[in-house]
């Protein structure tokens, strides 16, 4: 039985790519340190259903640990690698910037040593679609220079991929970096737009719209997003084998790929997507822009297709009934 190892597997992108690997038939180790940063319940849920599959082994415990990646990468020898365990949250980082010191730097260098001394056939790393800043240029493509970060958050992720490149070239180790747009969905984080736009409009309280609505996100369905991971899989990082607009390293078995809808979405369109489907309009209170926040994100999603095929998408109007749905059974609202 081949298998796989996940980090973040209580996680919201971290289940729903454990789920559909365990149900092709691999066996998944799966860890997680169930931190505390939004609903500890909401991640123990994910895991326990994770548990009622065959081929899964939870374990808890914290990325940084020194010698816990070690002793997992020796014990289960993964074949593929998927680490999505991460402190995550522009806003967050403002305050907290420590915490996405020791979850995002010092829990990659970790992965990587373990990637190290016990070679998988491929790792995929995720990143975000924040790395690309200030850049204006859209569609954004894995090309286009990012060097331009607006929130710590999206520093310690260009961070790590620029370690999974020296890891890649110095070692010649298989990595991908995936670039996520705006991800929503069931079972999703509370601290996400989608969820917390949906809990106020079903409880009949205004929602804070910022820069006054004048924004617009690659808004990604998680099952889009999953397949899109799945595929990648396979598609290993060979220098000898580009493909058109790769963004294959010149010194490295190394690309960055990015996975979104390819379709940007203005916010309130969003919002009345959110509204439709709860069968409410909002109270909307406008504010300024928040720190960190950029103004749009928009995938350039050609590469991922050329490595992969014909890709799902899933327009919000869907997407947002089924999270709807799936809120008002789990909160019973």
């Amino acid at each position: 039985m081949k298998t796989a190892l996940i980090t973040g597997s209580a996680g919201f992108v971290g289940y729903f790519t454990a789920h559909a690997l365990l149900r092709q038939g691999w066996r998944v180790i799966g860890l997680d340190a169930l931190s505390d940063y939004y609903d500890v319940t909401l991640k123990a849920r994910r895991h326990a259903m994770l548990e009622e599959m065959p081929g899964f082994t939870p374990v808890i415990g914290r990325l940084e640990t020194p010698g816990l990646l070690q002793q997992l990468f020796a014990a289960h020898e993964p074949r593929l690698v998927i680490h999505l365990a991460a402190q995550a949250g522009v806003r967050y980082s403002i305050d907290n910037p420590a915490s996405y010191v020791q979850a995002n730097l010092v829990g990659t260098a970790e992965l990587l040593e373990a990637v190290r001394a016990h070679p998988p056939a491929h790792t995929l790393l995720a990143s975000t679609s924040s790395v690309y800043g200030a850049n204006t240029e859209m569609p954004y493509t894995e090309t286009h220079k990012a060097d331009t970060q607006m929130s710590f958050y999206a520093a310690t992720k260009k961070a790590t991929e620029a370690m999974a490149h020296s890891y890649a070239h110095l070692y010649a180790l298989p990595i991908t970096m995936f670039r996520f747009f705006t991800v929503y969905g069931p079972w999703g984080r509370p601290d996400m737009a989608h969820f917390k736009f949906t809990k106020a409009i079903l409880n009949g309280d205004p929602i804070e719209v910022y820069n006054h609505g004048n924004q617009q996100r690659d808004f990604t369905y998680i099952d889009d997003l999953v397949a899109g991971i799945i595929a990648l899989a396979d598609a290993i990082p060979d220098p000898k084998a580009p493909v058109p607009g790769d963004s294959l390293s010149p010194v490295a078995p190394f690309r960055v790929v990015n996975i979104g809808n390819g379709t940007p979405v203005k916010l309130m369109d969003y919002i009345a997507a959110i509204e439709a489907a709860c069968g409410r309009t909002a109270e909307k209170i406008f504010l300024d822009a928040q720190p960190g926040d950029v103004p749009a994100t928009w995938a350039d999603t050609s590469l991922l297709e050329a490595l992969t095929g014909p890709r799902p998408t899933t327009d919000v109007h869907t997407g947002l009934q089924h999270f709807v749905d799936w809120y008002r059974s789990y909160y019973r609202v």
